[in-house]
């Protein structure tokens, strides 16, 4: 069950435009909320474990109980800028509190992680705060101005495009990175 509802919410995030874009005239905003809601319930005993976790379990399960009461549509649209936020938050505090969230990542693979890496580790956390303000710039201007089959693609497809370049560019940097240092 734990394996199951750790993939369970990304692959919902992944869905999550295209079920919007499909299911918007045919299912009511708070079937929406039950149903997000209780995948972030069933993940919440890991989640809370993590750093932010509480505040994003939180956050998330008040916007299912706002979509829920009011049943207003329009909320559906402003999921993916919500987990921008939550994850620029936890990017965010990880600098000011640390260790930041991509050195604690860098350790779980490798525990003796070389001095000259930690700071390398701490601009990979900026660029990822910096991508999280961007997206979330992005998908909230979308979801105000932009017709719906624009939010379903930038927020479906051009998004996981855009951080697919940040990762495999990131690797390829940290790579390069080793070699110099070998």
């Amino acid at each position: 069950m734990r394996r199951l509802s750790a993939i369970l919410l990304p692959i919902v995030g992944v869905l999550y435009p295209f079920v919007v874009y499909f299911g918007m005239e045919k299912v009511a905003p708070p079937v929406f909320a039950l149903v997000l809601g209780s995948i972030w319930l069933i993940r919440a005993p890991s989640l809370l474990r993590e750093p932010g976790g509480r505040w994003m379990v939180g956050a998330a399960l008040a916007y299912c109980v706002l979509l829920a009461v009011t049943g207003e549509g329009q909320l559906l649209r402003w999921y993916p800028t919500l987990i921008s936020l939550l994850l620029l938050a936890t990017f965010g505090v990880s600098l000011i509190y640390g260790p930041p969230i991509i050195e604690r990542v860098a350790r779980l693979r490798e525990p003796e992680l070389p001095p000259e890496a930690v700071p390398y580790t701490r601009k990979v956390t900026w660029m990822w705060v910096g991508f999280f303000v961007f997206n979330a710039a992005v998908s909230a201007a979308l979801t105000l101005w932009a017709p719906l089959k624009w939010w379903t693609l930038y927020n479906g497809l051009l998004v996981y495009f855009i951080m697919g370049v940040l990762f495999v560019g990131e690797w390829l940097l940290r790579q390069r990175l080793r070699r110099r240092h070998a």
